[in-house]
């Protein structure tokens, strides 16, 4: 079963996280698609998730993590020191969501945002779903 991501997929935050998951996911754990596009709409609608594009999301064998649980759960499954992190998951998710939040309300203004959704390089381009 496949674990997708949705992304921001005009949030630079966003697509340079994507980028050092993949390169940190060397057995292709992940698939990623954006929260604007096709798919990740498909997936929200599927799972009544109804997001303005301040959280990314996992998927995981249909169970869905939001906010400060997906990034822990991604840095859990990336093994290495970025496991380590996962141990803030004993953290309450109201403090860890309220520090997440500071941080999405601020990716624009801190990290920029593009006019559209960047495309893959074509060597990721089979880790995304659209």
């Amino acid at each position: 079963m496949d674990r997708i991501i949705l992304f921001d997929g005009v949030c630079n935050l966003c697509n340079n996280s994507v980028k050092f998951i993949i390169k940190r996911d060397t057995s292709g754990y992940f698939k990623f698609a954006s929260l604007q596009g096709e798919t990740g709409q498909r997936l929200l609608k599927k799972h009544s998730l109804n997001y303005d594009l301040n959280s990314f999301v996992l998927i995981e064998k249909e169970k869905v993590y939001i906010k400060s649980s997906a990034a822990l759960r991604v840095c859990s499954q990336l093994g290495g020191t970025w496991r380590i992190l996962s141990i803030f998951r004993f953290l309450p998710p109201l403090f860890r969501d309220f520090l997440y939040d500071i941080v999405a309300k601020n990716r624009y203004k801190w990290f920029g945002k593009e006019e559209s959704c960047i495309l893959p390089l074509p060597k990721w381009k089979q880790r995304f779903l659209d």
